[in-house]
């Protein structure tokens, strides 16, 4: 089947999951005139089976190591419910949580799971990763490709000596995707961006859990930044959330935009977003400019090709069969899949200490 998408800012044609040169046929047309067409957004650091629940802790805390033992003492009763979760449902609530907000690849900062390579609704890039210094003690040597690692991750010396530790097993290179570095010290920062590494940016799970988040001169030009969500268990939302968040500071406008499409791409060694013919068809219509946009502004979210999200008032042209109507936050949208989602119930995996 042809598929055609209408925006504001041009047309696609899309067929076997490709954008196709068009041809002036077409079975389907799918027309938003104040839309704004784009690639699908990259996330680069979320932790998919943990987004069914709201926030846990209350910080700031030093580190994030003092935020996991607060939550695994003071929130038992709430972890060992969220175990009885099933785990697809967990990581389908991670996975609409963002598409939702227009992303179409997402980094599981987590093991990988059966259930990304059937029928999951996004792609999750398969990046190599360790959990932390601290949570990761035979940690010697970095796999060959990108790298991530939460590194730095709190606001106390203890963080801030966990990137001379990481240079001390030359785990500071190129490859690194470094995530947070929120307690970077001076020495830390120049180390840092002496290696070529990029730093992962998640603002408001960084606020919540420590009051700050990265040092501004971590984050200035000459330094590649990738923006991610973090887990409902201390991000504030989605991936829109978070760039609105980190709006106004360090990065200019287009430098945020990169850090959702471009470099995320190159530096996790994918694809570059694209709507040029032959590009994958992963695909948002957002019916505000992609900065000040929220879920409520998504129209349309299409995954290889595969439509995945629409504004309720798009079903007629786009003769869809099966699926759901969903709400989130206010938020009603159909979805491509008929499943039950849980709706902020307690993590299957808080024990996991990472969000």
């Amino acid at each position: 089947m042809r598929l055609r998408l209408e925006a504001a800012n041009g047309a696609v044609e899309v067929m076997d999951g490709r954008i196709v040169a068009p041809c002036g046929l077409f079975d389907r047309r799918i027309a938003v005139p104040d839309g704004m067409l784009h690639p699908g957004l990259i996330n680069a650091h979320d932790h998919l089976r943990l987004n069914h629940f709201g926030r846990l802790g209350h910080g700031p805390y030093a580190n994030a190591y003092d935020w996991a033992a607060d939550i695994q003492q003071h929130h038992r009763a709430i972890i060992a419910a969220g175990r009885t979760v099933p785990r697809r449902a967990a990581l389908l609530w991670g996975a609409w949580k963002n598409l939702l907000a227009g992303v179409t690849t997402v980094v599981h900062h987590d093991s990988w799971e059966p259930d990304f390579e059937h029928n999951f609704p996004l792609h999750v890039a398969r990046i190599p990763f360790a959990d932390s210094l601290g949570m990761t003690p035979n940690l010697t040597h970095a796999p060959h490709g990108p790298f991530a690692l939460h590194l730095a991750e709190g606001v106390d010396t203890a963080a801030a000596e966990e990137l001379r530790t990481a240079a001390d097993l030359g785990l500071l290179h190129a490859r690194l995707l470094a995530v947070h570095v929120v307690g970077a010290d001076a020495d830390g920062i120049a180390r840092m961006r002496d290696c070529g590494g990029a730093v992962v940016w998640c603002p408001t799970s960084n606020h919540f859990l420590f009051g700050r988040t990265t040092p501004t001169t971590l984050l200035a030009n000459g330094i590649d930044v990738l923006l991610g969500t973090d887990s409902l268990l201390t991000g504030a939302g989605d991936l829109l959330d978070d760039l609105r968040a980190a709006r106004g500071g360090a990065l200019s406008d287009t430098r945020l935009l990169d850090g959702v499409g471009t470099h995320a791409a190159r530096r996790l060694g994918l694809a570059a977003p694209s709507l040029d013919v032959g590009a994958r068809a992963d695909l948002v219509i957002a019916r505000r400019p992609l900065l000040d946009a929220c879920a409520a502004d998504i129209a349309l979210v299409m995954v290889a090709g595969a439509l995945r999200v629409l504004d309720p008032v798009l079903l007629p042209q786009a003769s869809m069969t099966g699926g759901q109507l969903f709400a989130r936050q206010g938020v009603r949208r159909w979805i491509s899949e008929t499943v039950e989602l849980p709706e902020c119930a307690p993590s299957p995996a808080v024990a996991h200490r990472r969000a």
